[in-house]
């Protein structure tokens, strides 16, 4: 892992937005186009070539597959029961929040009322990536915002494996969710089912979920046709530390991040050349200790950076531009320095909120901003699944009050038939 001073860091190198390649773009639009004409046909010959198993059906029948849930571990369940627990919380907090700053009826000017109201969109596909072990964690964390957002129908799409099988996980989560919908395919052909609708599969109106740089290929692809969270890019994690943390603590947080991808980018901002080589030695030490650590060791070797910063407001800056998916404080004094970052995904405060912990139990949702969209946007959350919507009505009196402002400003930009709409309601002669 690099360690280089805060003075002579490119920032544009290592901020740069990483583009899905057009070769790949262009392989998915066929996959697209693929299931836009021949449907469940086109997604039970893609599932074939590309996950390695034939399908003569991929929706799942829940109750069919209930047995399997009496062999899961009982720790288990209990675990996944607790961290459901949590990010409904908060998701049932955040809606709670949006609908008391709602007013649902602003009078603007006498006969004039425009009424707001929050209402969920009505239909939602899940994406859950799959893996060499189930990823149950992205199941909740993107299904609990769509359920307390108050969306009526949710579809979650998932890779088989070999034996066209779920994992067991999925089943019981879905169970417990309430879910009524789940399909057994992957990949862009997923987000393209979800998105344009096939024989089986009813087209929904939001897609969200991680996944792979085909399936963001997808979302990019048919964005517009369907709303989508985000474009994500590899995973982030930038860890501001001081001498006062632990660089064993440290090292750990900065590998956990690695061990996802080898695109992976594990940073770390601290202000003490010592305290960066004791966190370089800790992870060579805890690298040397896992037999399956091959995805972090390159990770870090690849993208990994210990930034030595002056002073916080240096800190900031970089961190500010960098816009991680995961930002974590473990300074002596966090409040020194927290007011003045406001481009990350998710902010960890303190040495003993480990990003992990985000990751599953901790309440916040693991579905975050990469690649440089911290900027403009947070993480997934309800408000994803709701629409602001308006209501105007307006009387004779207030149709007269707007006329002469709406006929102005139509004549100047030459919508003659804007200005005579507005006219004819004030009552006004129809001049030209």
């Amino acid at each position: 892992m690099k360690i280089i001073n805060g003075d002579k860091i490119d920032i544009k190198k290592i901020k740069k937005f990483q583009e899905i390649p057009t070769e790949i773009l262009s392989g998915v639009l066929t996959i697209i186009q693929e299931v836009s004409t021949k449907g469940d046909e086109a997604l039970i010959k893609i599932t074939e070539k590309l996950d390695g198993c034939r399908l003569s059906s991929f929706r799942v029948n829940i109750k069919e597959e209930l047995s399997r849930i009496r062999k899961l571990d009982p720790h288990l369940k209990s675990a996944i029961r607790i961290a459901v627990k949590n990010v409904r919380q908060v998701a049932r907090k955040q809606k709670s929040i949006l609908l008391k700053a709602v007013r649902p009826v602003h009078r603007i000017l006498p006969g004039v009322y425009v009424k707001q109201e929050i209402i969920p969109v009505k239909r939602a596909g899940i994406y859950v990536p799959a893996g060499r072990y189930p990823l149950i964690s992205s199941l909740y964390m993107g299904v609990i915002p769509a359920l307390e957002a108050g969306v009526q129908e949710i579809v979650v799409c998932t890779p088989p494996d070999k034996e066209g099988s779920i994992p067991v996980e999925i089943i019981y989560l879905a169970d417990l969710l309430g879910i009524k919908e789940i399909y057994k395919i992957g990949g862009a052909q997923a987000i393209a089912a979800m998105a344009l609708g096939t024989q089986t599969i009813n087209p929904v109106d939001f897609i969200a979920g991680p996944g792979n740089i085909y399936v963001n290929a997808a979302k990019k692809l048919l964005y517009g046709k369907v709303g989508i969270d985000f474009i994500a890019g590899p995973t982030e994690l930038l860890i501001i530390a001081d001498s006062s943390a632990s660089p064993e603590w440290v090292a750990a947080d900065l590998l956990a991040q690695a061990e996802h991808d080898v695109l992976a980018k594990p940073f770390l901002i601290t202000f003490d050349r010592i305290f960066a080589n004791r966190v370089k030695i800790e992870l060579e030490k805890q690298l040397s200790s896992y037999s399956h650590s091959t995805t972090a060791s390159e990770a870090l070797r690849k993208n990994g950076m210990i930034m030595i910063c002056k002073n916080y407001s240096q800190a900031a800056y970089l961190a500010n531009e960098l816009a991680p998916e995961h930002l974590a404080v473990y300074l002596k004094n966090p409040e020194k320095i927290i007011n003045n970052l406001y481009n990350y995904g998710c902010l960890f405060v303190g040495e003993y909120t480990a990003e992990v912990f985000g990751d599953y139990c901790a309440g916040s949702n693991h579905i975050l901003p990469t690649n440089g969209t911290g900027r403009y946007r947070g993480g997934l959350s309800v408000v994803d699944f709701l629409k602001l919507v308006t209501q105007i009505r307006i009387t004779e009196k207030g149709a007269r009050t707007l006329a002469s402002a709406t006929i102005r400003i139509a004549q100047r930009e030459g919508l003659i038939l804007h200005a005579r709409s507005a006219r004819l309601r004030a009552g006004k002669s129809d001049k030209r």
